[in-house]
């Protein structure tokens, strides 16, 4: 690890600072994230469209379901956006190996249970640790900063939540009153109409948020290694002498 080349400053920093960072990296790098997780979100878009073909309201669940491997090309860019590095489509294309099919059980099972995955994500993708050999090496990351990542995946949630009530009722009120559906509980229309635009809703919210809560538990991960490693030092030293 270059700790010289990172493009932020590392220190250790309280959890919710470092969530902050985290946000401000993501917009630094919100062109390269969203073009990158656009062509991720494809083979995703197509897993919804079958499983509204089943029930309408099952898509949302695959969107739900789908967070964890979305966050693994969204990782992939930040972790080069620290280093000051671009990333575009054909970068992500060479290292769909890693980023797309490494641990795809894991990402598609226990990832998505996981209340503080964007904090241990990392571990798992950038440090080349088998799933089986990292234990140990979640567990000194997780460490004093478990509590936080569980508050920021609640904070992301309730955000998410919020959004996609308002968009929701944004569609509704945006529509024309000879286009919407008798709001009778039965009606095919109505729950056609209604399970539709909530999928629209969610995925909107899902695409627009989902770098900013990756992003946050990436920054929380690097302050944890900035305190276990000194990396603030060693990074102050390298500039002093470089």
């Amino acid at each position: 690890m270059r700790v010289d080349a990172f493009a932020v400053r590392l220190r250790p920093s309280a959890p919710l600072e470092s969530a902050d960072l985290g946000t401000r990296l993501c917009q630094s790098a919100a062109g390269d994230v969203y073009r990158c997780l656009l062509v991720a979100a494809v083979p995703v878009a197509l897993l919804v469209f079958g499983a509204t073909r089943l029930s309408i309201w099952f898509g949302s669940f695959v969107i739900w379901w789908a967070k964890p491997w979305l966050d693994r090309t969204i990782l992939f860019v930040l972790s080069r956006a620290a280093f000051g590095q671009r990333t575009n489509i054909g970068d992500l294309w060479r290292h769909q190996r890693d980023v797309w099919w490494g641990q795809l059980l894991h990402t598609w099972t226990l990832r998505r249970l996981s209340p503080w995955r964007s904090l241990t994500q990392p571990v798992y993708q950038l440090e080349g640790l088998r799933v089986l050999k990292a234990a140990d090496r979640v567990k000194q990351i997780r460490n004093r900063r478990a509590g936080s990542a569980m508050m920021v995946t609640g904070a992301f949630a309730t955000v998410e939540n919020c959004l996609m009530v308002a968009l929701f009722a944004l569609v509704l009120w945006l529509t024309p009153e000879t286009e919407l559906p008798g709001f009778e509980f039965g009606d095919p229309r109505f729950t056609a109409f209604v399970g539709s635009t909530w999928i629209f809703a969610y995925a909107a919210v899902v695409f627009f948020l989902e770098p900013f809560y990756v992003a946050a538990g990436f920054a929380i991960y690097l302050a944890r290694r900035a305190e276990l490693e000194a990396w603030d030092i060693e990074q102050e030293f390298r500039r002093v002498f470089a």
